[in-house]
């Protein structure tokens, strides 16, 4: 496949012509479009359909708003930018490179080791707000702004927020104090491009009337097509003479603008529902070159228009080679496929989703029994309280969301929903440091220690697709306290193989190799995986280390973990987290309780800094995870070589 860009000569070309302004803008913004495409092709994962949808309002900000270019990105006078849902972020990359702020070899190192996040983070060049965890940049954008008049600081600060973001509620605790603290150099744009994951807004938690709430909340409000570019310029003008008021725009725009078969979503037949397929995700090779035949017709078309030489177009051809894959397993179909199963039997049990049925293996639960499934948005804290309401009344909720805004956000929920001794499932997916491409505000390595301060909880992840259709029946049908599954969003690295007759037993594991030199303890696909590849290493140098599948992550058998360990000196615990408050925490303290960790080594491996961005096998190796050094680690022997 080929990643070639529109050179940054060809945009500095466009900016330099004397033409007509607004088409010199969509010129602009096309070009921009493009490089998103290859981008996010070459990275292999990214979000398309945002990022195409806002490049029209960043190109109009920056080139005809925004003062950044006169005052320098270091001035505290400086105009500020920055999206509040991050998904943007590859549209908004590929025209900070289109401006200069980014170098090529940046651009194309998306989601990669030492090159750009996932989603925004301070330390790349241009970026004002790490963002990605939804909910916060009104607020944050507030505190831009009120800083700004409290030092006397020249400036107005932009925000872009997503249209699904405003379900969640801190998006109008921010919009009521900023009116109220009279924050008024402040302007969020919605786009309002009327899908959010892979559904409509309307039909996962209709928002509107979005003017009739921004006017309640007593903010200044236009709605606009976010498209074109004379009513953005009228629109900006009239609002630089609003000065007693925060400011806030409802630009309709279209999701994947620009590819005309991103912009129409597919109409499913199920439930009447429209769904959208361009949420995330890299195209497929003969999808990425006839998006980018689309975006290049726009951009002949408008030079031909306007009577200019033609953009200096690269090829991106597809190689017609074909990867062959293994078989891979992924633990959120049997997780799904097991609720569906209870499902039958079991009227009581009802399913609450946060805006990621789809990604969390839901949907066919969701055909199944639409009267239990609760499609409840972006809403994080109202989902786990609605659950506790549930409880009391005798169901059986399972909450479903990444793991990183529902263990996080929801905490205080969840806290008020164990005290009074209900029982209720909160399944965190994504869970752990891979897939490492979405940038730390989507990698949840703090959440076992979230939920194990939490009395009355069970958690448990499961390292295969049979033992994640045990571990879900349990939780269901004979556990009675809450449980917190944990779960891998990716395709398993390898199929975790259980000794036969496995049968989940609490606080026991299950012994995965023979050794008798070292042992390791880890849970789910990722870290297993990989303590097994450091067994295999080692086994070539006659180094033998057991590795066992620990699923219970806050409940550990006394008399199991001391028998496991009496005869050997080196114990390890792989977290697939912090190594503050994991499993490794709570192994230990069995242990020592136990008075059985006297004259041996007891070591925890896992994260001990924010996790890094970037391909699975990048940053495991970054964090001294990946089967190899685990292998070194364990061992001492720093020679140690793969066949």
């Amino acid at each position: 496949m080929q990643f070639n860009l529109i050179k940054k000569e060809e945009f500095d070309k466009v900016r330099a012509l004397d033409i007509e302004w607004s088409k010199k803008m969509q010129l602009f913004a096309d070009m921009t479009r493009y490089n998103t495409l290859v981008a996010v092709k070459k990275a292999g994962s990214g979000h398309l359909g945002s990022s195409l949808s806002v490049t029209d309002i960043v190109t109009y900000l920056y080139l005809n708003e925004m003062n950044v270019f006169d005052v320098g990105l270091d001035s505290p006078d400086r105009d500020i930018y920055f999206s509040s849902k991050g998904h943007d972020v590859p549209g908004f990359y590929s025209f900070l490179y289109a401006i200069g702020m980014i170098p090529e070899e940046k651009l194309l190192l998306l989601r990669r080791l030492n090159g750009l996040d996932g989603h925004p983070e301070v330390r790349q060049p241009g970026i004002e707000a790490s963002t990605g965890s939804l909910g916060m940049g009104i607020s944050k954008g507030k505190g831009f702004a009120w800083a700004k008049n409290y030092k006397g600081y020249d400036g107005h600060v932009y925000v872009v927020t997503g249209d699904g973001e405003f379900q969640e509620g801190q998006i109008y605790e921010a919009m009521q104090a900023t009116a109220h603290q009279k924050v008024n150099n402040l302007t969020i744009i919605i786009d309002h491009n009327k899908y959010q994951t892979d559904m409509r807004v309307e039909d996962v938690n209709n928002i509107e009337d979005l003017v009739e709430k921004g006017e309640a909340f007593h903010w200044h409000v236009e709605r606009i097509d976010g498209h074109d570019y004379n009513t953005l310029k009228e629109t900006f003008t009239k609002l630089k003479g609003i000065t007693d008021k925060p400011k806030l725009i409802v630009a309709d725009t279209i999701k994947g603008k620009g590819v005309s078969f991103m912009e129409k979503p597919d109409t499913e037949t199920v439930a009447g529902k429209i769904y959208y397929n361009w949420h995330s995700g890299a195209p497929a090779d003969d999808v990425y070159v006839k998006s980018l035949e689309e975006v290049s017709k726009l951009i002949n078309a408008l030079t031909g228009e306007l009577g200019i030489e033609k953009i200096n177009i690269p090829v991106n051809e597809a190689t017609n080679k074909v990867s062959s894959k293994g078989k891979m397993e992924f633990v959120k179909e049997a997780y799904g496929e097991t609720l569906y199963e209870l499902g039958k039997t079991n009227e009581n049990l009802v399913v609450i989703d946060g805006d990621l049925s789809a990604d969390c293996g839901l949907r066919k639960f969701e055909y199944a029994y639409p009267d239990r499934f609760i499609e409840n948005g972006i809403a994080e804290q109202d989902m786990a309280s609605m659950a506790g309401g549930m409880a009391r009344m005798g169901l059986i909720p399972v909450v479903s969301s990444f793991s990183s805004f529902l263990a996080a956000r929801a905490n205080e929920q969840i806290y008020n929903n164990a005290g009074e001794k209900t029982k209720i499932i909160y399944t965190c997916h994504f869970a752990g440091l891979i897939p490492a491409g979405p940038g730390k505000s989507h990698q949840s390595v703090r959440d076992i220690s979230l939920f194990a301060a939490l009395p009355n909880m069970t958690i448990l992840q499961p390292c295969n697709a049979e033992e994640t259709k045990q571990v879900v029946e349990y939780c269901v049908n004979d556990n009675e306290e809450n449980s917190m599954i944990r779960l891998a969003i990716g395709p398993s690295p390898e199929k975790i193989e259980l000794p036969e007759d496995y049968k989940l037993t609490v606080g026991v594991g299950a012994e995965l190799t023979e050794g008798d030199d070292a042992l390791i303890i880890g849970y789910g696909p990722v870290m297993l995986h990989e303590a097994l590849l450091a067994s295999r290493y080692l086994q070539n140098v006659d180094y033998g280390l057991k590795v066992v599948n620990m699923p219970w992550l806050n409940k550990v058998n006394t008399e199991w973990i001391v028998e496991l360990t009496q005869n050997y000196n080196k114990i390890f615990v792989l977290e697939d987290h912090s190594v503050i408050g994991g499993l490794g925490d709570r192994i230990m303290d069995s242990l020592v309780q136990a008075k059985a960790l006297d004259g041996k080594e007891f070591k925890k491996i896992g994260l001990s800094d924010y996790p890094e961005c970037g391909t699975p096998w990048e940053v495991l190796a970054f964090h001294g995870l990946d089967g190899m050094s685990l292998a070194k680690s364990i061992s001492g022997n720093d020679q140690l070589e793969e066949d």
